[in-house]
């Protein structure tokens, strides 16, 4: 096995000033498994983190490792484009049974670069092209990745770097419940396009996430993605719904606009529709939308076959009935439980998001950064979003086991009442025989974490 050493000086001589979990997460890991990382000098952590969304499976999952070792010492092709391959052929009919047609969806699929934002890239350029026109009606606190097309639609300033660069042809729009409760921003969006003088082009695209994920965890309710559907389609714009990081079972069901009873014109997919990690994106495209000409939107690593291996493995194993979604809402369930206990500890805290996308709300990014860097201390992997980061985000592989989330929850518990200077809960407190109190998960709440999740095994 692959020796490291532990000394970082390479990455502060070499690696670029761009690079930005290492700073929270300043050790050099060396192996996962599941939901568990490792480091060079065989410490060990639970990842509520998940790769950012990419390993809702965990880490290795064994039986893709397995079918990827399998292709490659087939010698399978790596790289094929576009061309047809046996991997791709597998992964299209399995994801045409287990995931479209059950959720009768009848889009056809397009690979694109490997990432979200490529994903995004095709659907703004396909958009454009059906309708002939260019303006895109975004929201506030929507991310949608950095390459230029794609970052025009996205809200953040630090990502946007200010005036540093032109991004054209997005029209801001506020999301739900940007002004609070008593403001309903979809009907402000009607109003707008309604108005022949309100300087709003006709759009050719409104695109929007259903749970915003960088931008906070602000979700849309059925009745007001209903509505912004109406008016995309009175208007002659193609709905886009960027699915990259709630998408593939991250808010319960595979697709996270599936309980608010829209059906989009296009679905951009990336992170963990590879299952593995494996860099892959895809766009879902209504056949009526599909409009593009041979080669007119292509890209070397469209065909990355390693990743169709293991596409093709998740679907079957975790998407052939809803099993897995049940596991996940149980799971969900429990973190609820949790993070409300933990709001309890922080003046004004509250809870936003669904499924196993889920934060902790608690008023400023210099509060949750220093209780992250107290649970990374404590042997936790997690991470914030919103604006000023200040929404302590809970991303656990969707499959992790009822110990190791009760353990990574009590963790975080821990990390904020010791931030805060504050005494934790006591069922919270009492010792696991065996594990250093730094790190022990609340026996109480292990054992309602198995009791959650036994209707789910």
């Amino acid at each position: 096995m692959q020796q490291y050493r532990s000394d970082l000086s390479i990455f502060q001589e070499r690696e670029s000033e761009a690079r930005g979990y290492c700073r929270r997460f300043d050790t050099l890991f060396t192996r996962a498994v599941g939901s568990e990382l490792f480091d060079a000098d065989g410490r060990r952590w639970i990842d509520f983190l998940a790769g950012c969304g990419s390993l809702n499976y965990g880490h290795n999952d064994a039986d893709m490792s397995a079918a990827l070792i399998a292709h490659i010492q087939q010698q399978g092709l790596a790289v094929g484009m576009d061309l047809h391959t046996g991997p791709k052929k597998r992964f299209l009919e399995l994801f045409a049974r287990h995931v479209l047609a059950p959720r009768g969806l009848n889009h056809r699929v397009m690979f694109t670069g490997p990432t979200g934002t490529n994903a995004i890239e095709a659907a703004l350029k396909l958009a454009r092209k059906v309708t002939g026109r260019h303006n895109v009606i975004a929201f506030t606190n929507g991310y949608h990745g950095v390459s230029m097309g794609a970052l025009a639609a996205t809200g953040n300033g630090y990502n946007r770097m200010g005036q540093g660069a032109l991004l054209p042809g997005v029209t801001r729009h506020p999301f739900e419940g940007y002004f609070g409760p008593g403001v309903d921003t979809a009907d402000m969006l009607a109003q707008l396009l309604d108005d022949p003088s309100s300087g709003i082009d006709k759009p050719a695209a409104i695109l929007l996430e259903p749970v915003q994920g960088e931008g906070g965890l602000n979700q849309a309710s059925r009745g007001w993605m209903q509505r912004i559907a109406q008016i995309a389609q009175r208007h002659g714009a193609l709905l886009i719904v960027d699915e990259v990081q709630a998408g593939c079972g991250r808010t319960g069901s595979f697709f996270s606009f599936e309980p608010l009873g829209v059906v989009p014109d296009l679905i951009a997919l990336s992170k963990s529709i590879s299952g593995y990690g494996l860099p892959m994106a895809l766009l879902l495209v209504r056949p009526d939308r599909d409009q593009w000409r041979p080669a007119e939107h292509n890209g070397t690593f469209r065909g990355n076959n390693h990743a169709f291996v293991t596409a093709a493995v998740a679907i079957e194993k975790y998407w052939q009935d809803d099993s897995f979604s049940q596991g996940v809402a149980q799971r969900a369930s429990l973190v609820t439980r949790e993070l409300q206990a933990m709001a309890a500890m922080v003046p004004g805290a509250y809870l936003k998001g669904r499924g196993l996308m889920q934060g902790l709300h608690v008023g400023s990014g210099a509060l949750a950064d220093r209780i992250l860097r107290r649970a990374f201390e404590r042997g936790l992997v997690i991470e914030a979003a919103g604006p000023e980061d200040e929404v302590i985000k809970v991303l656990t592989p969707l499959n992790i086991s009822a110990a190791l989330l009760a353990e990574g929850l009590s963790i975080l518990q821990r990390a904020v009442a010791e931030t805060l200077g504050v005494p934790l809960p006591v069922r919270a407190a009492q010792p696991v025989a065996g594990r250093p109190a730094a790190s022990q998960p609340a026996a109480t709440a292990v054992a309602a974490a198995h009791a959650d999740l036994a209707q789910a095994a």
